[in-house]
């Protein structure tokens, strides 16, 4: 006889897929598609909700799904993999996590086509496009040195999808000072894994430039960012250019992988920090109708 599937088997699948997503991450989509809301001046929505849905599990999902189903070699080497900071994955996961990542965000794709202005689609496809070829091939963004940085920069764009599909005007320079900001900090979080892609073969931006010249790179681009967010909230670019002065400074002071993986926690909380900062004026001028 066939034994019955243990009722905690979903529970098990559930957990193992929300662990591949990385939700300490999840503040990357699901923040910027809130902050998204708030620049247009209302405090929520119903019409951002599939959206703001989407921006959980299965945007991240696809995310680092993808990644982890391409990166296997790599991560195996890696010994941060199998933590909060990404899993290690299994041969034999890589059928379930292609289906999770398919059943979980085409329901969502479908309903945006059909409900959405042409430009919020046009710009959710090529959200979605870009960071599956990140890490898919024939384009594999991730193995082209400063491709694989710039790329990143479509993390910014839930604050184009969001006022776009709201029918309001994007903030431009938060948009364009996001865009700058994730550049920056895609190429500094990879200093950590140099060694385990160079190991792999895998030439990134921070391979190609090694510690030191990722420091210079990074810093130019948040020195960027700093300049179009201040043009939006001067306490936001005080707050950023002094984080990303502390990382920069620390790399540059002793540039090396294990720096970076030193300061990489700093690297994670930036956003949740900066996030706060933008948030709180935003949400309270909203609530006092004192924004926009």
């Amino acid at each position: 006889m066939t034994p019955s599937p243990s009722p905690s088997a979903p529970r098990a699948i559930l957990a193992r897929l929300v662990h591949i997503s990385r939700p300490v991450l999840w503040i990357n989509t699901v923040g910027t598609g809130m902050v998204g809301i708030w620049l247009t001046g209302r405090l929520f929505d119903l019409q951002a909700l599939p959206i703001i849905l989407w921006l959980t599990l299965p945007f991240n999902l696809l995310i680092y799904g993808v990644n982890d189903i391409y990166d296997q070699d790599t991560d195996a080497l890696n010994p941060r993999k199998g933590s909060i900071e990404g899993a290690r994955i299994e041969p034999r996961e890589v059928r379930l996590i292609g289906w999770a990542v398919a059943v979980s965000n085409l329901p969502f794709l479908v309903y945006f086509i059909v409900a959405l202005p042409p430009l919020a689609v046009a710009a959710i496809l090529l959200y979605a496009g870009v960071f599956v070829f990140y890490s898919a091939p024939p384009l594999r963004f991730k193995t082209r040195p400063f491709l694989d940085s710039l790329s990143n920069a479509a993390y910014a764009l839930p604050l184009l999808i969001v006022p776009v599909a709201l029918g309001a005007e994007p903030l431009w320079p938060a948009v364009a000072g996001l865009l700058a900001w994730s550049v920056a900090k895609h190429a500094f979080d990879a200093v950590q894994d140099i060694e385990e892609d160079r190991e792999a073969g895998i030439e990134t931006t921070a391979v190609r430039l090694g510690p030191r010249g990722t420091a210079v790179w990074s810093g130019a681009w948040w020195l960027v960012s700093t300049a179009l967010f201040a043009v939006v909230s001067v306490p936001v670019a005080v707050v950023n250019i002094a984080i990303t002065g502390t990382l920069i400074g620390r790399l540059l002071h002793r540039p090396t992988p294990a720096t970076g993986h030193r300061l990489y926690p700093l690297s994670v909380a930036f956003p949740y920090i900066a996030g706060s900062v933008a948030s709180a004026p935003l949400v309270f001028g909203i609530i006092t109708g004192m924004y926009p």
